[in-house]
């Protein structure tokens, strides 16, 4: 009998698992793949590694006549045995880390039987507790010829980059996988099904993201749905209403994700959910007392991300060892798109606010007139800040190569309603990006 059982081993259960078992739990974790979750092995940080030299080379592009007369190319394969080395030893580290942490590590595919009894092969474990973190999987669109369509999880390991690469849907993968591609020499075609990419972010900067990418020869086609794919002596032909044809070597379906909620009993136990994820309260608790759900498998509003996932894992490990009985209350999250230049926000998003003008005000600044960007020739960032009525900073977004660093920085001001006045205690760095950006709040 185990206090708590994880049913997978991402980010939503590590983080959180370690502590309990520290504080004296006995605690277990079933996984049967990689440990550590998509976003270790096949999401995040594969992709991150694989864009570092595309961030570089953008800002030697920026920079050319001003310190350098070349921008050096991506040699690809390279590239990717630099990530395998990289990422390939992080499963087994993860893995380590939880018996190091005095966590039973159980391997196999976790089957739900009742509400404390979980079956893995032929054994059958019991636990008072147990936390669902069973993620999200790439959605497929189901047509003729779906077999020649790829994933996100093919592509982060793909050894050649194609001549020809299409990808369906405009989304955080399809923007991160059309950057990459189209740094490395691919010839690259973004087909979306509506007219908005990146719905969820701050659409001026999302504009300014599709024309810098169309300058670079990223193609879009908008409001179009793929319907087949053939096969060709030339390549894949995709197909689509009112004649659309498209003929390209490699295809992204970045269509979508979708929770995990097949295959592990929770239809037997009669677990609520919907199409969004597992339905929890306001403790991550399911509507069977005991069982809980963390990470992107959860239907919440707060954004599916790595951070999300390790502070409801985190919450757990309070909740369970008794050091609290609060529900759950989530801060301010920034999200990021990691294409080139970056789109990161958080709180209040100026598109929202632009609805409500008499409860918010919006600021925008130009980069072309910041001198600490035109040391590195970024002419085309931006930032914008929303205020409440009380002139406290409650949302930011930054359209920029170092978006990452700044949204950062706003984030505490953000969650800590820090005044003027106490935004002006700070003495940062000179020079600095919070340097540059603490006079404007």
């Amino acid at each position: 009998m185990f206090d708590v059982l994880f049913i997978g081993s991402g980010q939503g259960a590590w983080n959180g698992a370690i502590p309990m078992s520290q504080a004296g739990l006995k605690v277990a974790v079933i996984e049967e793949g990689l440990f550590g979750g998509v976003c270790t092995n096949r999401g995040c940080n594969a992709k991150i590694a694989l864009d570092k030299p595309v961030e570089l080379v953008q800002t030697i592009e920026q920079l050319q006549g001003r310190g350098f007369d070349s921008v050096p190319k991506i040699n690809w394969p390279d590239l990717m045995a630099h990530k395998h080395e990289v990422i390939g030893k992080l499963a087994e580290s993860n893995k380590q880390k939880l018996i190091d942490g005095g966590v039973k590590v159980i391997v196999g595919h976790g089957t739900l039987v009742d509400a404390n009894t979980v079956q893995v092969g032929e054994s059958t474990y019991q636990s008072k507790k147990i936390v669902l973190v069973l993620g999200q999987h790439s959605h497929r669109l189901d047509i003729p010829g779906k077999e020649y369509l790829h994933d996100s999880t093919d592509f982060l390991s793909i050894p050649q980059m194609p001549n020809r690469l299409t990808i369906i849907g405009a989304g955080y993968v399809g923007m991160e996988f059309a950057s990459i591609a189209n740094a490395v020499g691919a010839s690259v075609n973004v087909i979306l099904n509506s007219h908005t990419p990146l719905r969820s972010f701050y659409q001026p900067y999302v504009q300014r993201l599709v024309k810098s990418l169309r300058a670079r020869g990223v193609k879009f086609f908008y409001d179009q749905e793929i319907t087949k794919v053939v096969k060709t002596e030339t390549g894949l032909r995709l197909q689509g209403p009112d004649q659309f044809e498209l003929t390209s070597d490699y295809i992204v379906d970045a269509s979508g994700r979708i929770p995990s909620l097949t295959n592990s009993g929770l239809e037997k136990l009669g677990i609520a959910t919907n199409k969004n994820g597992i339905e929890v309260d306001d403790h991550l608790q399911t509507n069977i007392p005991g069982i809980y759900a963390t990470g992107d498998v959860v239907d919440k509003t707060q954004p599916k991300i790595t951070p999300t996932a390790i502070f409801e894992s985190q919450y757990l490990a309070q909740l369970f060892t008794g050091k609290s009985t609060a529900a759950i209350s989530y801060p301010t999250i920034a999200t990021t798109v990691f294409s080139t230049p970056r789109i990161s926000q958080a709180g209040v998003n100026p598109d929202v606010a632009a609805k409500s003008p008499d409860k918010y005000t919006i600021e925008h600044f130009e980069y072309a007139d910041d001198w600490f960007k035109q040391v590195q020739n970024e002419i085309d960032g931006g930032l914008t800040l929303v205020f409440d009525q009380e002139h406290i900073l409650v949302g930011a977004v930054e359209y920029s190569n170092e978006a990452v660093d700044a949204i950062n920085g706003l984030l505490d001001i953000i969650e800590l309603r820090l005044t003027h006045e106490q935004v002006q205690r700070f003495i940062y760095t000179f020079p600095s990006i919070q340097h540059s950006y603490f006079r404007k709040i």
